[in-house]
């Protein structure tokens, strides 16, 4: 057992699992049998790179750090202004109550529909991302929002704003779908950590920005300004979207991506990276086996269709192709990244819902987010009348503290997030188990469950509590919710790597499923059972939900093993 994490019986070495720092006396220079392998030697202790990049110089892994930054930035600059549309509405809701003579169920429906978009288009996405490529994806999306959002402010009856909402979604969806895999495309393990942070942060961070502006903006100029504004900073942004980002989809021989092979697999993979005299390499101890062959849970039938899935090839495979020109960089697409089945790769994500890691992740991320839109649709009920009778300014005002809670939380996680998965590798003896990335769930635990049941005790009587405390607790449950979401987003990156994107792609159909389902009953819900008893129900059913991390945790490493033995995409005719 690993500091918890059960060893698994069938198999000597778990795909996901990895030998990540080496000790000082085991460097390259003196360790002959490792100078093949390829390591990040900025710190004190060098660092394996994992997964291995090849010698392709259009291999992302290998482009220079800042320039992976770059795509970074400008992919989180975008994200800012989709994930803006997400809550757009949220300070406005009496405004376009009385604009448009509907009720506030209707005005949650605007934000419904838009989830609805989000979810659905997002299946057919990333579909598209696995056989195409993401830059394609990014860039339809880019213009979808400047479109959507123009349409938006220029609506002048209900339906054309709920049409515009929904073009809205799908123009969202390929930056929530795709942009956390782009971080996995990007960085090696040691680095994710930080970046995912930040990725998440453009995504979430800004949808409790967004109300404190579109308030002011509302108060002031109008409500179709809101629209417009995102419309104009988008199309600034399309610019840089065309000009740098490229593709950073990549097929890379299957023997460097070390970190989702399995035992046999990873011995073929030092034979190929180290050639015939470093056949004994340390890796081999990875499984604290002598042999890594011996793996009885590879049958020769999971090799050969992991080998039709990835490609095999030598370590020097690449050497000979030339590094690809700015102007070869711009185009849309630069081949097809698998040659599997589009319809196929469809369907995918619906069979992971039966996997446990990813309804884990699911429930992780999704239930903390629908409550956060459940508080969202409530608020303005709650201020908007006596005893404080808020304006849109005013709401909008409401979201500073879930603003400054998204901040803290993201901080949170990209502090902890890498220093503990380092801290745990070195008591583990330099093996990296991706269950150490559930650790982040307790923080999760204490801060997003206090802010359900404070929100709830505070919210139900504001004319003692006023209007701090109840944006405390919710400034607490964005907390709570954002070190959910990178710590699930790290776990699926680092645990399932290999079917990553279907896996995003069921995260995002659940949280933007579960939310649109919540706006349809959430103010009548609120209204019947009153905010106190609401809220007292979420927060119990979200520890319960925090609660399966502990056998995650646990049987995490077994769970890996019994699905790559027993794989669901093959069990259901999908490969």
């Amino acid at each position: 057992m690993g500091l918890g994490v059960l060893r698994d019986r069938r198999m000597e070495h778990v795909p996901g699992t990895v030998f990540v720092l080496d000790d000082i006396s085991r460097t390259p220079a003196r360790n002959p049998d490792n100078t093949r392998l390829k390591y990040d030697k900025n710190g004190t202790v060098p660092i394996i790179l994992v997964p291995q990049p090849s010698d392709d110089p259009n291999d992302p892994l290998n482009w220079p750090l800042w320039k992976r930054d770059a795509i970074l930035v400008v992919l989180s600059i975008i994200s800012v202004m989709a994930a803006a549309l997400s809550s757009i509405l949220a300070a406005n809701t009496l405004t376009l109550s009385l604009f448009f003579e509907r009720d506030f169920t209707a005005m949650a429906l605007l934000t419904g529909y838009h989830l609805c978009g989000v979810g659905v288009a997002g299946v057919l996405f990333v579909a598209s991302a696995r056989v195409w490529g993401k830059r394609h994806l990014y860039i339809l999306g880019t213009a979808l929002i400047v479109a959507g959002s123009a349409w938006g402010g220029a609506s002048r009856s209900y339906q054309s704003l709920l049409w515009a909402r929904v073009i809205q979604g799908v123009g969202v969806a390929p930056f929530e779908a795709l942009v956390n895999a782009s971080v996995g495309d990007l960085y090696f393990v040691h680095q994710r950590g930080i970046r995912m942070a930040l990725s998440n942060l453009a995504l979430f961070g800004s949808a409790f920005f967004t109300p404190i502006l579109a308030g002011k903006i509302t108060h002031t100029i109008g409500w179709p300004w809101t629209f417009y504004f995102v419309a104009i900073f988008a199309g600034v942004t399309f610019p840089l979207v065309i000009l740098f980002v490229p593709e950073t989809a990549y097929s890379r021989s299957a023997h460097l991506n070390t970190d989702i092979l399995s035992g046999d697999n990873l011995h073929r993979s030092q034979e190929l990276s180290s050639g015939p005299e470093l056949s004994g390499s340390h890796l081999t101890s990875v499984g604290n086996s002598a042999s890594l062959n011996a793996d009885v849970g590879d049958s020769s039938e999971k090799r050969s269709q992991y080998e039709e899935r990835y490609t095999w090839g030598g370590a020097n495979d690449e050497t000979s192709t030339p590094k690809a020109s700015f102007a070869k960089s711009l185009r849309l697409f630069n081949g097809r990244k698998t040659n599997e089945n589009f319809f196929k790769l469809l369907l995918r994500p619906f069979p992971l819902f039966l996997h446990p890691a990813i309804l884990w992740g699911c429930l992780i991320q999704g239930m903390m987010i629908g409550w956060t839109v459940l508080i969202g649709v409530v608020l303005a009920a709650i201020f908007l009348g006596p005893p404080l009778f808020f304006n849109e300014q005013e709401t909008g005002y409401m979201y500073a503290g879930a603003f400054i809670g998204a901040i803290l939380g993201f901080i949170i996680s990209g502090l902890l997030a890498d220093w503990s998965a380092r801290f745990m590798t070195r008591r583990n003896k330099g093996i990296y188990e991706p269950e150490f990335r559930i650790l982040l769930v307790i923080p999760q635990l204490i801060l997003g469950c206090a802010g359900l049941f404070g929100f709830g005790i505070t919210g139900a009587n504001v004319v003692k509590y006023r209007w701090f405390w109840p944006d405390f607790f919710f400034g607490l449950e964005v907390m709570g919710m954002v070190i959910g979401t990178v710590a699930s987003a790290l776990y699926i990156v680092d645990a399932h790597r290999d079917i990553s994107v279907e896996a995003f792609t069921c995260l995002l159909m659940f949280k933007n499923l579960f939310s649109f389902g919540l706006t349809w009953s959430a103010y009548n819900w609120v209204v019947s059972n009153g905010i106190s008893h609401t809220f007292n129900i979420m927060g119990s059913i979200q520890i319960v939900v925090c609660l399966l991390s502990i056998p995650m945790y646990i049987y995490g490493k077994r769970n890996r093993s019994f699905f790559y033995r027993h794989d669901i995409l093959k069990i259901f005719g999908l490969l």
